[in-house]
């Protein structure tokens, strides 16, 4: 018996909501009739486009009742329809012009007309814009990246299809809703003669507002394909590497680390970090752990029988303050126990040494033969003064070793031309 009141019970609510809904629909015969003149505008802003439309004609009239509007349009960033209700006839939205522009919108009726009751238009006015089919098949840009240095400055950086015609050159546009217009990249980064990035440091760009790119070109044989890429640069951070790492041995033998964030305006709440801590083992292998963790102190296991132990830090945004991060780079490691550091000894360049050991043997050479001039002379019986054919033979040879003998230059000279030596 129970069970047969609830199903009637159910019957009757079921009967009365479609009722309901049946009057919605159809309150006093009236049925609404969706949007006209649907257009999709592009004013230049790479991506960020206005969608407008007019009420249907058979509303126009109808002063007494509100009209509202309810537009859907396919989010290709998120693969998902967005949904907004505005009682404007225009509304602006991002899309990815290289993907299909799917917009919708329904009439939305309420009012004395409809006894209150709110009325959505049966059908909706749809319309679906077909990205362009212009440029050279095969030349859209590659591997585009952009990194937020610190929250410093900004670099994108770009590659070129291998199927790029030569003599092509890539040029760069930016746009966000402080801009009138789209404009050109301020400052090129070149590689190998061509562009492959832009650089932003001159540039203010705002954080947590979409900016949208797009990286176009021309070539001998056409213009390049477009690229169209929409980010917002808070979720683009490269922190800097970290630079003072502290470690040091505590009490109880275990390894005491902390350190300092990155200098700059990045909060320190926001890094989360990882720490790789390579430990020697008894068989001599090294023993590789990463730790992640969002404080800037770690106590790690004491060190055993002396072995040496390193660790290494980096950062990046979590997801409380960014929707992705690039980590930073590794720091130096750091490493306990601490080795002193050879000073090696400055190396002989190599020129040198051979000017070196070349002037050594001209001077023994030198010297041979003066030596020898010497007992020659000394054993010539017409020889009046040695010391002249001492002097002359030097002279012939090296005029800087024997350089002591010219304080009695003249007088010699005038021995030497009586010497039997002066034609040596």
């Amino acid at each position: 018996m129970m069970a047969s009141k609830s199903w009637l019970t159910y019957q009757a609510t079921l009967m009365l909501l479609l009722m309901s809904w049946r009057e919605s629909m159809h309150c006093n015969g009236l049925t609404v009739d969706p949007p006209e003149d649907l257009m999709i505008l592009d004013p230049g802003h790479l991506g960020y486009l206005e969608i407008t439309w007019s009420p249907p004609a058979s509303l126009i009239n109808m002063t007494e009742c509100p009209k509202l509007y309810q537009v859907e349009y396919f989010n290709t960033y998120r693969d998902t329809w967005t949904v907004i209700r505005s009682d404007r006839r225009t509304h602006s939205a991002q899309f990815d012009l290289m993907k299909d522009v799917r917009v919708r919108v329904y009439t939305l009726l309420s009012g004395p007309c409809t006894n209150g009751t709110m009325i959505k238009s049966t059908s909706y006015t749809e319309l679906v814009q077909k990205p362009p089919n212009t440029g050279v098949v095969g030349t859209t840009v590659q591997d585009f990246v952009c990194m937020y240095h610190n929250m410093k400055y900004m670099e994108c950086n770009f590659g070129r299809s291998p199927n790029m015609p030569a003599n092509s050159q890539q040029n760069l546009y930016f746009w966000h809703k402080k801009l009138d217009q789209a404009e050109e990249c301020p400052k090129y980064l070149i590689l190998n003669g061509t562009r492959s990035g832009c650089n932003f440091t001159e540039k203010s760009l705002p954080e947590f507002t979409d900016i949208n790119f797009c990286v176009n070109g021309s070539s001998p044989e056409g213009p390049l394909k477009p690229t169209f890429i929409s980010l917002q640069i808070q979720n683009h951070v490269k922190p800097e590497t970290t630079e003072k790492l502290h470690l040091q041995t505590g009490p109880d033998a275990q390894l005491e680390l902390h350190w300092e964030g990155p200098v700059g305006i990045i909060p320190g709440h926001c890094l989360d970090w990882d720490v790789e801590h390579n430990q020697e083992g008894p068989d001599g292998k090294i023993a590789s752990q990463l730790i992640s963790t969002k404080q800037m102190s770690l106590t790690l296991p004491s060190i055993r029988d002396n072995k040496r132990s390193c660790v290494r830090v980096r950062s990046r945004l979590n997801k409380y303050c960014a929707d992705k991060s690039f980590w930073s780079e590794w720091s130096r490691p750091t490493c306990q126990p601490e080795t002193r550091e050879v000073a090696l000894k400055p190396e002989w360049d190599m020129v040198p040494v051979y000017v070196y050991i070349a002037v050594a043997i001209i001077a023994i050479l030198v010297l041979t033969l003066c030596a020898g001039a010497v007992l020659k002379v000394r054993r010539s019986r017409q020889l009046k003064d040695p010391d002249s054919a001492h002097y002359i033979v030097c002279q012939k040879f090296s005029t800087y070793i024997c350089g002591g003998l010219k304080r009695q230059e003249n007088l010699h000279l005038h021995r030497s031309q009586t010497s039997p030596l002066s034609d040596f």
